[in-house]
């Protein structure tokens, strides 16, 4: 049996998952705030104490799935060593599959990641992470464009989501090019900064 394949993106009130204008300074763009996600994800700067189900289900994948952009801001050939956004030991602790069209060496981080680059499709991807993962679950990790392409796809069991208060008018939007779909709710938790909803994908 293999494990639950789960979606997890913070999102404003309007949908939108980041802004325009990514930067090296600017991970999700202009996402209404001052700088890295502050107002976007103001609600994971709180903490494993104030948010543990949120944090423990984020990171408890065998395996992870990951667009460039959310990999980093760097278009086109491999033309500089970036490593992503998250220092020399990233969360994950195991492989992460980033979806590119420019082949690269995979990458070792300290802690057990493994960025590994796939140049050969969402479905080549999935392949890779089930391989990786055994019986343990897949987080297709973002940004909501890959979100997007496995949903619209068939590939995602549960959609995650953590909606921020405020709304955005732009950017890069969940659901957009998806066809219609059946959600059973499965929880939700409102906290002063933020709704996180669990919803089952129904075949």
């Amino acid at each position: 049996m293999t494990g639950k394949v789960t979606c997890d993106l913070t999102i404003t009130l309007d949908g939108y998952a980041a802004g325009h204008h990514q930067t090296e300074q600017r991970p999700f763009g202009d996402d209404g705030g001052d700088g890295w996600g502050d107002k976007l994800h103001a609600w994971y700067g709180e903490g494993r104490e104030a948010h543990p189900a949120e944090f423990d289900r984020m990171l408890t994948a065998k395996a992870f799935i990951m667009g460039r952009n959310m990999f980093g801001p760097v278009r086109g050939e491999w033309d500089r060593p970036w490593t992503g956004w998250w220092g020399d030991e990233p969360p994950y602790h195991g492989p992460v599959f980033v979806l590119t069209h420019h082949p690269r060496e995979p990458q070792p981080m300290a802690g057990g990641t493994t960025f590994h680059f796939v140049t050969d499709g969402i479905e080549a991807a999935m392949a890779r992470a089930r391989e990786a993962a055994g019986d343990g679950g897949i987080s297709v990790h973002g940004g909501p464009t890959t979100v997007n392409q496995y949903l619209a796809a068939g590939l995602i069991d549960e959609v995650r989501l953590h909606v921020a208060p405020y709304t955005l008018g732009g950017g890069v939007r969940l659901f957009d090019g998806v066809p219609p779909l059946n959600l059973e709710h499965v929880d939700s938790r409102a906290t002063a900064s933020v709704t996180h909803l669990r919803y089952r994908v129904l075949r």
